[in-house]
């Protein structure tokens, strides 16, 4: 039976020891999957591909066994870790994916997002989204050394918890008309992506009342994850301690 596996949002740190044991725990006890699509802030921060931490090494070991069984894996940038590029991904053989990527799922067309693009509301936001996807700021980033750029990276962190931390609930989740023209723009009928830390399978987000969007959770006290088969999608969470 062809499955695939969904899974965003576990901003890896060296802080995050359990959720990172629990992940490669989790892929282990699944067996064999097909697919498994990284839909952006798998790290929590991501400081170019030249990076030399222990975190970046064990994750790519991790996934090059993965890959080794037979699971093709796919990554999507996030807010997070959006200089991911082809050079650490190459380390376990995985294709990065767009902002946005048109993939069949249970045998339905479905549009895979990291979730931030929806989130137009929070003006702020993205208008620090189109600076740091900018390839000049961007290449001077990258030409910084690996400890400008831990600095440069603990102090956007910073400043994001404490913006986050004076924003409205409802500024810093989709927008619903967003939601809809970019469904109805890619002709699909359904859309996965993360971002928002809201996990939910929304009904109906068609004006004409079809339409289905399933949001992938942040790990913390539980792992979220879509599983997608032959008896269709469905969202899951398990508790980290039962692993």
């Amino acid at each position: 039976m062809s499955s695939s596996l969904f899974i965003s949002d576990l901003h890896l740190s060296e802080a995050t020891a359990q959720i990172e044991q629990s992940l490669y725990r989790f892929l282990e006890e699944k067996g064999d999957v097909n697919r498994l699509f990284l839909l952006g802030d798998i790290f929590e921060a991501w400081i170019g591909d030249d990076d030399d931490s222990a975190l970046a090494n064990r994750f790519a070991d991790a996934m090059k066994k993965l890959a080794d069984r037979g699971t093709t894996i796919y990554f999507m940038r996030g807010n997070r870790d959006f200089l991911v590029g082809e050079n650490y991904l190459k380390q376990f053989g995985a294709e990065l994916l767009g902002d946005t990527a048109e993939v069949s799922v249970a045998g339905e067309p479905a549009l895979l997002m990291h979730g931030d693009l929806l989130c137009t509301d929070d003006v702020d936001y993205m208008a620090f989204r189109a600076l740091a996807h900018n390839p000049d700021w961007q290449a001077e980033m990258l030409a910084k050394t690996l400890s400008e750029r831990r600095e440069i990276a603990t102090h956007l962190r910073a400043l994001s918890k404490e913006a986050a931390s004076n924003k409205a609930e409802d500024i810093m989740d989709v927008n619903q008309d967003t939601v809809a023209t970019t469904v109805q723009d890619h002709q699909v009928t359904r859309l996965i992506h993360g971002h928002t830390h809201r996990p939910f399978d929304h009904k109906n987000v068609l004006s004409q009342g079809s339409g289905r969007r399933l949001v992938l959770g942040d790990w913390g006290a539980l792992g979220w994850h879509i599983v997608a088969d032959e008896g269709g999608l469905t969202l899951e969470s398990f508790e980290l301690s039962d692993l």
